[in-house]
């Protein structure tokens, strides 16, 4: 004999048989307004209007707990739909899911609007700074702080990096929302682009062949930071290739602290200045081809190793190619060459319009 039983018919079921325009919406996964109206041990009851009761119970409790714990009788929270065919036949209400699903969306909202928000910094690691917002852990990329907060480092040494950024700890930004996926509970921000629209007013005064008097602010392997002398708001970057015609390993071999020098705009683009100090020196490639000829013998120094070989020091404007190819490796080459020893080598190929002197050890 087979046995069936019949499903009980909750009354929230009949209810949305028999009043489907009243419930059409309400539906999981909707954000409704629920006052408190009951506490037990391990079930809380909110009255949801014309929605008729809901309940929470079960993890959706336990996540709620601290929540829960601060209401008091007939206050109105936000709560999120579950089911609506719950335990007791109750609409199933998740308030920790309510309260995440609102910081999104407060987080989209600020997005969209392109709001600059300021938050507390409430941690660091080497690869940037970590704030709250609305509850959310959200991650400001070093490449997204303003200049002035930039970690100016040598040799992009990781453990220095993060002692610069631990110093903005307990500092408030000001920034504004790169990116965010709730799915993923990614929440990117950016202080750069907080500061932009401001930059972009105040650099609206300057164009690209400018020449202005700056006051080098800061030093990092890839460049010098440099702010207008009567505009200290506006800092620039003359970045290492900018510095000067002849090779350069490290920026302090050109610039130092607080000295000051003329700089010429090469770009300004969403208020972000670029700078050549380059751009005022005499070219000394221009008469390459009078100083040296290919063929003839010149002595110089080892300036540094690269995977193609050596950069060998000519003098002072110049630097010449010696190719690893012709020790058939970099640890040999480095066996034979010494630093601070002169050599004599002989120039296989001048090539001034591309700065390039290729030379062959004399042996």
């Amino acid at each position: 004999m087979i046995i069936t039983t019949k499903k009980t018919i909750s009354p929230m079921a009949n209810l949305i048989k028999s009043e489907t325009d009243l419930i059409s919406f309400l539906k999981p996964g909707d954000l409704a307004e629920a006052k408190l109206l009951k506490r037990t041990g391990r079930k809380v009851y909110f009255d949801l209007g014309k929605f008729g009761t809901g309940i929470v119970y079960g993890i959706e409790l336990q996540n709620a707990k601290s929540l829960i714990r601060n209401f008091e009788m007939g206050q109105a929270v936000s709560a999120k739909v579950v089911d609506l065919d719950g335990e007791e036949g109750l609409v199933e209400l998740s308030l920790a899911g309510a309260h995440r699903q609102k910081n999104w969306q407060e987080i989209k909202d600020a997005r969209d609007t392109n709001e600059a928000i300021t938050l507390k910094i409430t941690g660091a690691n080497s690869g940037g700074l970590i704030a709250d917002m609305s509850g959310m852990k959200a991650f400001l990329p070093v490449s997204q702080l303003a200049s002035n907060h930039y970690p100016r480092v040598q040799d992009a040494d990781k453990s220095k990096i993060l002692e610069e950024l631990k110093k903005l700890v307990g500092e408030e930004l000001k920034v504004k929302i790169l990116d965010f996926n709730p799915r993923l509970n990614k929440l990117i921000i950016s202080e750069k682009e907080a500061i932009g629209q401001n930059m972009k007013e105040l650099v609206a005064a300057y164009k690209v062949g400018d020449l202005v008097d700056v006051i080098v602010s800061g030093v990092a392997d890839f460049g010098a930071f440099v702010r207008f002398t009567d505009n200290p708001a506006i800092e620039g970057l003359i970045h290492i290739s900018e510095l000067d015609h002849k090779l350069i390993e490290n920026p302090k071999e050109i610039v130092k602290v607080d000295e000051a020098i003329k700089a010429k705009i090469i770009d300004i683009k969403d208020g972000q200045v670029s700078l050549s100090l380059k751009a005022l020196k005499e070219n000394p490639w221009d008469k390459a081809g009078e100083k040296f000829k290919e063929g003839e013998e010149v002595s110089g120094k080892l300036y540094k190793f690269n995977p193609f070989g050596a950069y060998i020091s000519l003098d002072n404007d110049f630097h010449g190619l010696l190719h690893v190819s012709e020790f058939g490796s970099i640890e040999e080459m480095k066996k034979q060459l010494e630093p601070d020893k002169k050599y004599q080598f002989t120039i296989e190929s001048l090539r001034p319009e591309e700065k390039r002197i290729i030379l062959k050890l004399k042996k």
